[in-house]
């Protein structure tokens, strides 16, 4: 019988799974995510409104040529032109004729205090900028490494999963074996093999779970879902560890010092004040030099240089207080700032108390589990053993392989939340960027 055509087909390679650590994760994220670039960019176009804000006090410098050809009216000009006796008036139409003008023309701003103020409001904002890029970049380090941690988390729960399923079949042959020795009931097989079933089950939803969050590590760190991701680090008390003081106090100092959302408000701030200065500027006399040189005939060969040099102050004196209102309004906005930045102070000290209190309970809650750990770890040891004795049922076995899996789940949940309060807490601090 041939062989279905499929079957001979080149079947496509599989891609060369991602092995990604912890602290790859967190430096590629930093890098390339996407909200990462963007605000990237968004530096980019604030450092160029600072030139466009610069460029009111640099030298301007035009070309300009002109070839014209035009009539006139005489009579619309207004004025009366004598004529004398016995001879023919003016017409009315007067032309056509040419005129040829070529002129080069340099500006100059010699005083304009307004536009060095917005300058400096321009700066400002760049560097407030900037201060939201690195607020983006420890947001997206968080985002990945919480990723990561999910994904790892998953990682050990397929794995309690698979050794659930290893112990459940252990338990089937032991009890197919005490049922043909007639030490055992046949309803210990059923148990046996309902749970063995049951851990089946929960191991292929384990590895969805698993696949669903190594597709949300991928979209964290800008790349290709399809992208098969080995995680090289596991949930080990090591993990997601940055360079964060010990003492409270220290630790709110250097948030305070360190954190970029609060460097950005600042910013924020001082570009609202350096407008509001720049409006009030406004008031103060502008100085202006213009030159301008050129050529200007009816004809090319006949045309002849002319020029112009002037010097312009120009002194505002009333705009229908609108200048007054945009003042009232920049001081408005000077306080929301001052209060956004109080507010801002006090978040970051609460962010890191908080982050302390989870890591510490977190802390204390993994060496709970990890007891327990051991002790349904023992439990099941003597049940089983208490089982091929003939003294007890595999219904105590089963007890305890139920136990045994609570308590790696309870585990898996303390090592995961002890990993993520260290996050959180690197993330308070404004060291999110270092963990690894």
């Amino acid at each position: 019988m041939a062989a279905p055509s499929f079957l001979g087909a080149q079947q496509p390679a599989t891609p060369t799974p991602l092995r990604l650590s912890f602290a790859d994760a967190v430096r590629v994220a930093s890098g390339q995510a996407t909200p990462v670039e963007l605000a990237t960019l968004r530096t980019t176009e604030a450092d160029a409104r600072v030139r466009q804000a610069r460029s009111a006090l640099l030298p301007s410098l035009a070309i300009s040529g002109a070839w014209v050809n035009r009539t006139f009216n005489s009579k619309s000009l207004g004025i009366s032109f004598p004529t004398p006796p016995g001879q023919p008036g003016l017409p009315d139409l007067i032309g056509p004729f040419d005129n040829y003008d070529g002129r080069v023309r340099a500006t100059q701003a010699l005083f304009d205090w307004s536009s060095v103020k917005r300058v400096r409001a321009a700066g400002a904002q760049a560097d407030g900028s900037r201060a939201e890029r690195g607020a983006t970049v420890e947001s997206a380090a968080q985002t990945a490494a919480t990723a990561y941690l999910r994904a790892a988390r998953a990682a050990a729960v397929v794995a309690a999963r698979r050794a659930d399923s290893s112990i459940a079949a252990e338990l089937v042959t032991l009890a197919e074996a005490q049922k043909r020795a007639g030490v055992s009931a046949a309803i210990d097989v059923t148990r046996a093999r309902t749970q063995l079933v049951t851990a089946q089950g929960l191991t292929i939803i384990t590895r969805n779970e698993l696949d669903r969050a190594r597709i949300a590590l991928a979209r964290a760190l800008a790349i290709d879902p399809a992208t098969p991701l080995e995680l090289a680090d596991t949930l080990a008390a090591g993990l997601a560890n940055a360079e964060v003081p010990g003492d409270r106090q220290a630790a709110v100092a250097a948030a305070l010092a360190g954190r970029p959302d609060l460097q950005a408000e600042v910013a924020r701030g001082a570009a609202a004040r350096q407008t509001g200065s720049a409006i009030r500027a406004e008031r103060l006399p502008r100085l202006d030099l213009e030159a301008d040189y050129g050529v200007n005939g009816l004809t090319m060969p006949g045309a002849i240089s002319t020029r112009q040099v002037a010097l312009q102050v120009t002194v505002p004196i009333l705009d229908g207080f609108h200048r007054e209102a945009r003042i009232a309004e920049q001081n408005a906005t000077v306080s929301e700032s001052r209060v956004r930045e109080r507010d801002l102070r006090q978040q970051i000290a609460a962010d890191v108390d908080g982050a302390l209190l989870d890591l510490r309970s977190a802390e204390a809650q993994q060496i709970v589990a990890a007891e327990r750990l051991r002790l349904a770890t023992d439990e099941l040891a003597q049940a089983r053993e208490r089982f091929k004795a003939g003294v007890a049922g595999n219904i105590e076995v089963i007890d305890a392989q139920s136990n045994l899996i609570r308590a790696r789940d309870t585990d898996i949940d303390a090592r995961f939340a002890a990993a993520s309060a260290r996050v959180a807490l690197a993330r308070a601090v404004g060291v999110a960027s270092t963990l690894h």
